[in-house]
């Protein structure tokens, strides 16, 4: 723990290079712009089969506007329109009654259609044929789409299903045809293209209640306020339009019908007991003149008019004041069963307690704002309990304040009743002819009065229900729009360019995230403290299986041979002081490359006259004979199994300045046989007689043969391969400097070649703190192969945005 911390604090500075970052994203720019048209293309095809749909408003102002005459006759309550009388009057818009009455208002019965190749398309109002219902019941008719195709002038074609069968059949303009329980004709619809197909449906209101009450959204414009904003949507502009208008048409209609239902009650009132009346009127009149003409009596004397008078007066208040009772009754029944819209059929000034009118007026307002609350919350809530509790304190103080007006119109009444028997005691002295007279005449003047009075309160009450107006406004009827609001064009597209952007970047990001590898020396900069001593390029051609080809020789001019000159400059800082290096080659695994990088750095190096020998210590799978087509018949092997010496093994001028040494057979002890004192002799002798040492050793991630090898070696080279070599293989070198305390280990990364895809982001930043640890200067080479001075030539691929830029 304490030593991956330590190597933590050695790490190099990396700092975030942004130029870096768009390089990355640009290298994989063609996987963005795929992503993005494929997003695209999903985009319009999803715009071309979608349905479009199309929103038209409209504007209503609710306002209570009182009757002129509403002092004379009770017929309009002052109603408080606040948020719940708003949400009741919202409800009532988008009530199923309401919306099939507007509907019928249009013209609903034929729908028309046009067959597309992506979708069926409502063309109303268009009227494609001239069809004439002759049989049609509204319960039991043919509900299918029917297709229409013209033959000629006198026929046409006609398709629709009969249970599961597609029926095709011929029929005659202006000829009845019959489906099912149905029968139309349709007219010759004039010059049309032969091939023309149309298809209709006939329908009931209530086909379209469904599709009206969907679209249909109404809500304050501002909270609190009297306007209320109605929207319809729908797939037909011109349907959502004409349903919305005719909608608050119906709503005026049913407001207007809602406040002449108090004046209409009273009228049916008063109209029941003036029937009553006419008949007593006209019994009593008939009988006067009878009783005139039997007992030969012309008219009452004056003092007997007098007396009439009054008992007239008396008895006129007295039969006012029992109807009033039949009022009072009838609103006491209305308010005990709860019935919607209560009202007081008749209000002699002085009898009714003005507290009563409020009382009735609060009433109705919770009665209506319970029912709509019932559509939200159950009778069991506490919010139902509540208003409920309201309407039952309200109910009881209203029965109290009836109780307390008709003990009252009862003590009137008695009162009457007595100054009424003081007349009839004055009376009762008169002669009985004229006394019967007076009777008869008393009867009939009474009811003439009560007529009359009445009959001016029906007058009253039919003027103010003619003056009732509406109580809302339409202020701004709906109009058809024809630029649809969903699907949004510029939202879809703009939507499918994001993802498309999400996808490419997504992938770009996700395949950096998934890769193992390394590929590039910053990587393993940001892995361990052991420096890079230099960077092989991968060679652009193909390299047979056993490296026949010694590249840095046969094309000295190419980048992969500088590459390698580059390394070999820095190995010349590295144990200067020494005569005689002895350089070990290894790596984590098989197939990074070190035995490559032996030949080749071999061959270099023996270019500067320095005497070189490669030795082949990799015991178990060399394959440096093949590479120099020699026998690998005797070897390293036999000689640390003293079956033959030094001079024995060593193949002299290989190369000019260059020997080597190659592994021999594939003993069963590799690893005892170079950790014998034999191997050290060996490197001994070679000291004295070369200037250079190259050991290619066994991987060291898989076998140990190569320990005793790192330890005696002046120079240690960590292979590690560009796109193959996992990251864990960058911390293998310094955990193997830390085991044996190794400060003579340097990386090389091999078969480098630009991938920006898993390049990394940050850039090296070498600091004076770092001034303890050596760093050496070396090249990618990255952008130089069409310099004049390689004879590389980049070839960039198709996608490749830098074969544009030059």
């Amino acid at each position: 723990m304490e030593e991956t911390e330590k190597i933590a604090r050695k790490l190099p500075h990396q700092e975030i290079d942004y130029f870096k970052i768009g390089k990355i994203l640009l290298s994989r720019w063609y996987w963005i712009a795929g992503s993005v048209i494929v997003c695209m293309i999903i985009s319009y095809t999803y715009l071309w089969y979608s349905p479009k749909t199309y929103a038209t408003s409209g504007t209503l102002k609710i306002e209570e506007k009182k009757s002129e005459f509403s002092d004379l006759v009770s017929v309009i309550n002052n109603n408080d329109r606040g948020p719940s009388k708003i949400q009741s009057e919202i409800f009532v818009l988008q009530s199923r009654t309401l919306i099939l009455n507007a509907i019928k208002d249009i013209d609903y019965r034929i729908s028309f259609f046009i067959s597309g190749r992506a979708r069926t398309t409502d063309v109303y109002p268009q009227k494609l044929l001239d069809i004439q219902l002759v049989k049609f019941d509204s319960l039991n008719f043919y509900r299918g789409l029917i297709t229409y195709q013209p033959i000629n002038k006198t026929s046409f074609e006609l398709e629709y299903k009969e249970g599961q069968r597609d029926i095709q059949k011929v029929f005659k303009y202006d000829q009845p045809v019959s489906i099912d329980n149905m029968a139309f004709s349709i007219k010759y619809p004039g010059d049309i293209p032969k091939n023309s197909t149309f298809i209709f449906k006939v329908n009931i209101p209530e086909d379209f209640i469904g599709r009206a009450k969907a679209g249909l959204h109404a809500n304050e414009i501002i909270k609190n306020s009297n306007i209320i904003s109605l929207q319809e949507t729908d797939s037909n502009p011109q349907f959502a339009a004409d349903v919305l208008n005719a909608l608050m048409r119906e709503y005026l209609n049913y407001d207007r019908n809602q406040k002449t239902q108090s004046a209409t009650q009273i009228i049916r009132f008063i109209d029941d007991q003036l029937e009553s009346l006419s008949n007593q009127v006209k019994g009593s009149e008939k009988q006067i003149e009878k009783f005139k003409q039997g007992a030969g009596i012309l008219d009452i004397s004056s003092a007997s008019e007098s007396e009439l008078a009054k008992i007239k007066d008396l008895e006129a208040q007295r039969s006012l004041l029992k109807i009033q009772l039949l009022a009072i009754d009838q609103l006491k029944e209305q308010i005990t069963k709860e019935k919607d819209n209560i009202n007081l059929n008749l209000n002699l000034e002085g009898n009714i307690d003005p507290l009563l009118g409020g009382l009735i007026t609060n009433l109705n307002n919770l009665l209506v704002e319970k029912n709509t609350l019932l559509k939200t919350y159950n009778a069991n809530s506490q919010t139902i309990k509540d208003i409920t509790q309201q309407i039952l304190v309200i109910k009881s103080a209203a029965i109290d304040n009836i109780n307390a007006t008709i003990a009252r119109i009862n003590k009137s009444v008695s009162y009457l009743d007595g100054q009424i028997a003081q007349v009839n005691q004055k009376l009762s002295a008169l002669p009985a002819a004229e006394r019967d007279l007076i009777s008869l005449k008393r009867d009939f003047e009474i009811n003439d009065k009560v007529y009359s009075f009445l009959s001016e309160k029906r007058l009253d009450a039919q003027i103010s229900r003619s003056a009732i107006l509406p109580g809302a406004t339409i202020i701004e009827a709906a109009q058809a729009s024809f630029s649809p609001i969903s699907p949004d064009t510029h939202t879809v597209h703009r939507t499918a360019l994001i993802i498309g952007l999400a996808i490419g970047l997504g992938m770009i990001i996700l395949i950096r995230i998934l890769n193992p590898y390394i590929y590039d020396k910053e990587t393993v900069e940001s892995l361990t403290t052991i420096p890079i001593i230099g960077i092989i390029r991968k060679f652009p051609e193909a390299i047979d299986e056993n490296n026949t080809q010694i590249l840095a020789i046969s094309r000295p001019k190419s980048i992969f041979a500088e590459s390698v000159r580059s390394v070999r400059t820095n190995l010349s800082f590295i144990a200067s002081e020494k005569k005689s290096k002895v350089i070990c080659i290894t790596s984590e695994v098989a197939g990074e490359g070190k035995s490559f990088i032996a030949v080749n750095l071999s061959s270099t190096l023996s270019l500067i006259d320095k005497k070189i020998v490669l030795v082949a210590a990799d015991l178990r799978r060399s394959r440096l004979h093949k590479t120099f087509h020699v026998s690998n018949d005797k070897g390293l092997s036999n000689y640390l199994a003293n079956q033959c010496e030094l001079e024995d093994i060593v193949i002299e001028n290989i190369q000019p300045n260059l020997d080597i040494i190659v592994s021999g057979p594939v003993p069963p002890n590799p690893s005892e046989l170079l950790h014998s004192s034999r191997m050290k002799t060996l490197m001994n002798d070679l000291k004295k007689k070369y200037d250079i040492i190259m050991v290619d050793t066994a991987p060291i991630g898989l076998v140990s043969d190569a320990i005793p090898l790192i330890r005696m070696s002046d120079i240690n080279i960590f292979v590690i391969r560009s796109g193959k070599s996992k990251f864990y293989a960058a911390t293998v070198p310094q955990r193997i400097a830390n085991e044996y305390h190794l400060d003579n280990t340097v990386i090389i990364l091999n078969a480098f070649s630009e991938d920006l895809l898993h390049s990394r982001y940050y850039t090296t930043k070498f600091t004076s703190e770092y001034h303890g640890t050596h760093y050496y200067y070396y090249s990618d080479y990255s952008g130089y192969e069409g310099s004049d001075y390689y004879i590389d030539k980049k070839e960039y691929k198709w996608w490749d945005i830098r074969r544009w830029i030059k």
